[in-house]
């Protein structure tokens, strides 16, 4: 099997995942998952569609992460990764995936700042006098 890649995105992070057989080595922008994800929810997170589907290790995953915060990252990165499952092998995986949820693209963002006011929604306090 050649190499698959697939894209995901959160918020305003993108990742370029690219995958190949190998034994489950995880590298994001050059540094190892447990480097560039310190915390362990992130980690786990970004391992997730290879627990649900019951792959972990067989994989060696390559991602280019750009923009948004470490959160939005692992999520872009969880998308790629289920979507690259999909394009390995769509009869095994899609399914399992699909009830996870982890084949749908969260499409909330953050909304944009209104003039005359100090957030997107709040506004000054009113004063009468």
């Amino acid at each position: 099997m050649e190499q698959k890649h697939a894209l995901g995105r959160r918020k305003s992070a993108v990742a370029r995942v690219y995958a190949v057989p190998g034994k489950g080595n995880i590298v994001i922008n050059g540094r190892e998952l447990s480097e560039y994800f310190k915390e362990e929810t992130l980690q786990y997170i970004v391992n997730q569609p290879f627990e649900v589907t019951g792959t972990a290790g067989q994989f060696d995953v390559k991602v280019t992460l750009v923009g948004g915060g470490t959160k939005g990252q692992a999520e872009a990165v969880r998308l790629g990764i289920a979507r690259v499952l999909c394009e390995i092998d769509k009869e095994a995986y899609r399914s399992t995936l699909k009830a996870a949820g982890f084949l749908t693209r969260d499409a909330r963002e953050v909304e944009r700042k209104k003039p005359g006011q100090p957030g997107a929604r709040r506004r000054f306090q009113f004063s009468k006098r």
